[in-house]
């Protein structure tokens, strides 16, 4: 499927090293006012090329509006939004197309389809995600006349763990490294880290958290549609993922159960949790605290040390080595991406809620 939502919907399109790729949003409000600059914003924080832990590939990711928008005031019909792919190098994919790469989708594509794109992964590519973050700029704008924000962080990379700061510090600090990190001295060691598994051909993993702040109360769908199962779903469909948790986690198993449960008490003729290990759902349904998730990011499949696959077309065991230009570590550069789905999931189950109308005009 290439599509994702329900009542707020979006379809992303092309292919790594094709002309383009782009997404098409549909289900946004009418009203909404919208420029290109705004989308603009989001494509920077996760394009290739601008960072010394990233991919050599410079795209500037440059966002057309193609539909849905008159005079920066949203239609409520569909957004087309275009990026072109223009510095595209598919020659070192040539001397390898018809081995699979490990750690990579090609086996599984070509095992399902009987054809794959060999220039980069094509749909696999975690180029398809920039598509996903000019929708989840959208949503981004939605959530903000609402006072909800989406807030990503870098918590961990290659076992360097960023000491806990409160969201304030985090929103100050994440953006003065390359890593996204909060925790300024944890963020030079993790650098320091990546550059040194860069030389030797290799890369590394981590872990990023999501903070979805001032969140209101009752949103998720009894049974099927929870919350929290939503947000997995979202989360877990970018590709370098493998795990997600919320609140305590997986650390919950190993509380009793009067450590777990969140205390309740009246505040302000309201009640309120004295603790948040429950993450912000409860029953799949948002308690109106900030719901906190946290992601494990594997390392990029993508390295240039040999490893040993096959050989789709003759059938025999080959030894592989991935020339190109790829992420040494991925999670900077996936974070923008992880707040824009959970954004996505925001603006839909609101919808669902009945709190954001068609339009944003006042008639």
């Amino acid at each position: 499927m290439n599509t994702f939502g329900r009542l707020f919907r979006m379809t992303t399109w092309g292919e790594s090293h094709g002309k383009a790729i782009g997404s098409v949003v549909d289900g946004c409000p009418a009203g909404l006012e919208l420029k290109e600059e705004d989308i603009q914003k989001e494509l920077n924080r996760r394009r290739p090329g601008f960072s010394e832990v990233s991919t050599k590939r410079k795209e500037k990711d440059e966002v057309q509006i193609l539909s849905g928008v008159l005079d920066d005031i949203t239609l409520g019909t569909p957004i087309s939004m275009l990026i072109w792919n223009r510095d595209v190098n598919s020659t070192p994919y040539g001397a390898i197309r018809h081995l699979v790469r490990p750690g990579h989708a090609d086996l599984t594509y070509w095992e399902k389809f009987k054809i794959r794109d060999w220039r980069g992964g094509g749909r696999s590519s975690a180029r398809e995600t920039a598509a996903r973050v000019a929708a989840g700029a959208i949503a981004k704008k939605i959530l903000r006349k609402f006072g909800v924000e989406v807030i990503g962080h870098t918590i961990e990379v290659a076992g360097i763990k960023a000491e806990e700061v409160p969201l304030e510090r985090i929103k100050e600090n994440r953006d003065k490294n390359p890593v996204l990190c909060a925790d300024i001295k944890a963020s030079a060691a993790m650098v320091e880290k990546i550059l040194e598994v860069k030389e030797e051909g290799d890369s590394v993993g981590g872990i990023a958290e999501i903070i979805i702040h001032n969140p209101p109360a009752g949103l998720g769908e009894p049974v099927f549609l929870k919350l929290d199962a939503y947000l997995s779903q979202a989360i877990m469909s970018v590709g370098a993922v493998k795990a997600v948790e919320f609140g305590a986690g997986f650390h919950i198993s190993r509380m009793k159960g009067s450590e777990a449960n969140d205390p309740i008490k009246m505040e302000n003729e309201r009640p309120t949790f004295v603790s948040n290990n429950a993450g912000g759902i409860l029953g799949g349904i948002s308690t109106g605290q900030d719901i906190v998730i946290r992601v494990a990011i594997k390392p990029t499949p993508s390295v240039s040390k040999p490893q040993r696959t096959i050989n789709i077309k003759t059938g025999e065991d080959e030894e592989i080595i991935v020339q190109g230009r790829h992420d040494p570590c991925i999670v900077p550069r996936i974070i923008p991406v992880l707040e824009a789905m959970a954004a996505m999931v925001m603006v839909d189950s609101m919808m669902m809620q009945g709190l954001i109308p068609r339009s944003f005009i006042d008639k």
